[in-house]
């Protein structure tokens, strides 16, 4: 039923904006940002369940919480740069959104190196061994 009302909302919005965007395209994109940031307010609180239920599972797995959190930042990242690019590439700014998706690669790398440090120190300790 849910996925009924994100279609509804998006077929809905996409129908005005393709309206508006011969009269006035700057309302038509404001739109189409409006819509966009609609359904992933709706999705917020399954977004939080699922973290909820994944935090569950790793404190029960005694996963350290540092890994678990970094991984969350990491994928939050990965759906936030995702975000912003296809809106810039809506906006008709494809440079913009690639240098985003760029940005959100390395800033990732960044934050995944404690992560493949520790996996790399695990190998290298069961070698060793």
């Amino acid at each position: 039923m849910e996925m009924l009302q994100v279609i509804g909302i998006s077929l809905i919005g996409a129908f005005f904006a393709m309206v508006l965007k011969e009269q006035k395209p700057n309302l038509s994109f404001l739109l189409v940002v409006f819509v966009g940031s609609s359904i992933f307010l709706f999705l917020v609180e399954k977004i939080t369940a699922i973290v909820q239920t994944v935090e569950r599972l790793a404190i029960s797995s005694n996963v350290n919480m540092l890994y678990f959190a970094t991984i969350l930042k990491i994928i939050g990242i990965a759906y936030i740069a995702e975000f912003a690019a296809q809106i810039t590439k809506d906006a008709g700014q494809a440079s913009i959104s690639t240098k985003i998706e760029f940005a959100g690669k390395i800033i990732i790398l960044t934050m995944a190196i404690p992560i493949l440090t520790a996996i790399i120190e695990s190998v290298i300790q069961l070698v060793a061994s």
